[in-house]
């Protein structure tokens, strides 16, 4: 395990990293959001193999977890590819950036607009759900966010190996590093 200050220089670096791609991710296009996440919707597919390897692994440490946490915790060819159509789904929504929430006339006739815009980076703990990994990353792209997840420690292995694919399929198609 690192030393208190290993780890807090670890999680600052992360956070520096995810600031700057949450400015580039701001000001990305619908057309870009969606082209990466359709390229990580393909890359969960094409790295089926090494995501189900590393949650074996997950599998392997929760013997003695109640059924119903492992059933959560387990991936099938069958969950993956229902994870990567969720991603696909949340490409064919509406881009929320730039929405127009509210708009009036203000005094000596000053349009006033409440529109939406990015948070810029988003930290999200949960459960030992790997979906989640998938699910928040997805949501927080399209949102124009960058996103520091940190799932349950049952499910370390599974989380590592789907970040990794989402990072590697989504950078060719414009996702930013960090």
């Amino acid at each position: 395990m690192a030393a208190p200050d290993e780890l807090k220089e670890t999680l600052v670096a992360m956070a520096r990293h995810a600031r700057q791609a949450s400015r580039q991710l701001a000001a990305s296009d619908t057309a870009t959001k969606n082209r990466i996440l359709l390229a990580m919707a393909d890359g969960l597919v094409a790295g089926e193999e090494t995501i189900l390897a590393a949650n074996e692994c997950d599998l392997a440490a929760a013997a003695g977890l109640p059924a119903a946490m492992v059933d959560r915790l387990r991936l099938t060819p069958e969950r993956i590819a229902a994870i990567a159509e969720d991603v696909r789904h949340v490409a064919t929504l509406p881009d929320p950036v730039g929405r127009v929430i509210e708009e009036f006339a203000g005094a000596k006739g000053i349009c006033i607009r409440k529109v939406s815009v990015p948070i810029g980076v988003i930290a999200i703990l949960f459960e030992s759900r790997p979906n989640v990994t998938v699910d928040a990353a997805a949501l927080c792209l399209k949102s124009g966010n960058a996103v520091m997840l940190r799932g349950g420690k049952e499910a370390i292995h599974s989380n590592l190996a789907l970040a990794a694919a989402l990072e590697a399929s989504g950078r060719p198609a414009g996702l930013p590093d960090g």
